[in-house]
């Protein structure tokens, strides 16, 4: 019995995985819109929030394998245009954000914990995202590096802050209600025998 307790579980799992992946990718395409005038191609949208959700339920691997998914699904399709370069952003922008969250989470499995884990995914995505972007946006668009610190400060990490503020509190405030509606069982859930 225990066996397909765990097999129900793990579809179960995998199935709420995919659908949170492809809801990830039908958000970009219904709302996005730039934050910044100068720099119009930073735009917000609310894609992270089903990741985190998955993150928060399943673990960070779960969030990351999801990530990478939905940058894929999305980079090949709704944001085509960026590549390569959009993908890889993606990855790296909204992994940082759930590998820091979820495993802040999985250790302080709270109200407080999930705030904290949020607030420090916040942080540490900014912080990475304004490396990624010195190091990848010269190379794959041929910006200048001068042109990106330059835009550091004023744009680049004021919009990760808020895009993954926004995107978090978002998250914080759903996770509960959805995780019920749609019976998302924890991973910190025990199976029953």
């Amino acid at each position: 019995m225990r066996k397909f307790s765990e097999s129900t579980f793990n579809t179960h799992k995998l199935a709420t995985m995919g659908v949170m992946a492809g809801l990830s990718v039908a958000l970009v395409v219904f709302i996005h819109f730039p934050i910044f005038p100068q720099a119009t191609f930073l735009e917000y949208d609310p894609a992270d929030v089903p990741i985190l959700i998955v993150t928060f339920a399943y673990g960070p691997l779960a969030g990351l394998i999801v990530t990478v998914v939905a940058s894929l699904v999305q980079g090949l399709t709704v944001s085509a245009h960026s590549g390569i370069y959009g993908i890889l952003m993606h990855v790296i922008s909204t992994g940082s954000y759930v590998l820091t969250a979820g495993i802040i989470y999985k250790l302080l499995h709270s109200r407080l914990g999930a705030g904290i884990a949020i607030f420090s995914g916040v942080l540490v995505s900014a912080a990475v995202m304004a490396a990624a972007n010195l190091v990848i946006t010269p190379m794959f668009l041929g910006t200048p590096v001068e042109v990106v610190k330059a835009m550091l400060i004023p744009v680049i990490i004021p919009f990760n802050l808020i895009k993954s503020g926004i995107n978090g509190v978002m998250t914080f405030l759903l996770y509960k209600p959805i995780t019920r509606y749609f019976q998302i069982k924890s991973a910190e859930v025990k199976l029953n025998n």
